[in-house]
């Protein structure tokens, strides 16, 4: 697993988070700014995807694969699933289901790293 890249998602999906709650503060519905941003951190979670089966395929550590495989495949999932709630949803919480989401990809990267690691299985 590559740490500076899930370091970043993680970061990139958190910094999105508080301009998810920012929207939802002032009653504003998801802006296209934000969406474009929310391509960018798929694309990146797509590569983090990528790297991750690569790097279970080149490893020799204990490694809980059928866990690891499922956590990058939800990873890939979550945002465009919140995205597509979001823009469903006319109201403002369209954007507060913006911000679960990226919350929810930050913890599952952390939980990715916890797994690679071989503390968490």
């Amino acid at each position: 697993m590559n740490d500076v890249l899930s370091g970043l998602l993680i970061a990139c999906s958190l910094m999105i988070a508080v301009w998810s709650a920012v929207l939802v503060a002032r009653g504003r519905r998801i802006n296209d700014p934000l969406l474009f941003t929310l391509v960018g951190l798929e694309v990146a979670l797509l590569v983090q995807m990528i790297w991750g089966f690569v790097a279970l395929a080149g490893t020799d550590r204990e490694v809980d694969g059928t866990t690891f495989v499922a956590y990058l495949l939800t990873l890939v999932l979550i945002i465009p699933a919140a995205v597509l709630w979001s823009i469903a949803e006319k109201s403002r919480w369209g954007s507060a289901v913006l911000v679960a989401g990226c919350l929810v990809v930050a913890v599952l990267m952390l939980r990715l790293e916890q797994i690679w690691s071989g503390s968490g299985a």
